[in-house]
């Protein structure tokens, strides 16, 4: 667990915003930079090295997903939450993917959101609950929305790692899920780097431990 106030870098292209994440989340976690592009960005986690990165999806200069590649190699520690305004099916799983850790929309409250980093920069996995179904449907194979391509790994799966995974996107952190499938954290861990693994293996500096 984090015993200290998260550490976050706050990455939105607009400031009004991101001033209103700073007031609602107050002094739960210590807001160590903020960024409003890709190139910024990528500066400023990669000199904070923060616990975590709430990052929204579209920005100028290459969206979300090009500050992942970009800091992958050099801050793979570094763990990323997505926030935004989107919730379409194919934001949320390329964006997941790409190696974010969570993906929650911009109508979260202040106490949730605090919650959510915290949950992250713990080492668990955090979805808005409508966009559960969209990361379960991804990592079990299940019916892909459409405008978005099937990955040939995720027939790689094994059943334990399925229903890993479907607690996952329903919520639960890893100690609820041991608990729930009567096996150590480190096995839970242990199941969702092999699925990190089988379904991004151009970011294995990402996975989980």
């Amino acid at each position: 667990m984090t015993a200290t106030r998260p550490r976050i870098v706050l990455v939105d292209d607009h400031r009004l915003f991101r001033s209103g994440v700073r007031a609602e989340l107050g002094h739960s976690v210590e807001v160590v930079g903020e960024a409003a592009d890709v190139e910024s960005a990528v500066a400023v986690v990669q000199a904070s090295r923060p616990d975590v990165v709430l990052l929204d999806v579209h920005l100028p200069g290459g969206g979300g997903q090009a500050v992942l590649a970009a800091v992958a190699a050099s801050c793979p520690d570094v763990r990323f939450l997505a926030l935004s305004v989107s919730d379409a099916a194919e934001d949320v799983i390329s964006v997941i993917r790409a190696g974010a850790r969570g993906y929650v929309t911009k109508t979260i409250s202040g106490p949730d959101l605090a919650a959510a980093i915290r949950r992250v920069a713990d080492g668990d996995a955090v979805f808005s609950p409508r966009l559960a179904g969209f990361v379960l449907d991804a990592f079990a194979g299940a019916a892909t929305p459409v405008g978005m391509t099937v990955d040939p790994e995720l027939d790689a799966l094994t059943p334990r790692e399925r229903e890993v995974l479907r607690l996952i996107a329903r919520g639960y952190t890893y100690r609820e899920i041991g608990r729930q499938l009567f096996i150590s954290v480190k096995t839970v861990e242990t199941h969702v780097s092999a699925v990190l693994r089988k379904l991004q293996l151009s970011n294995r500096h990402q996975l989980t431990r």
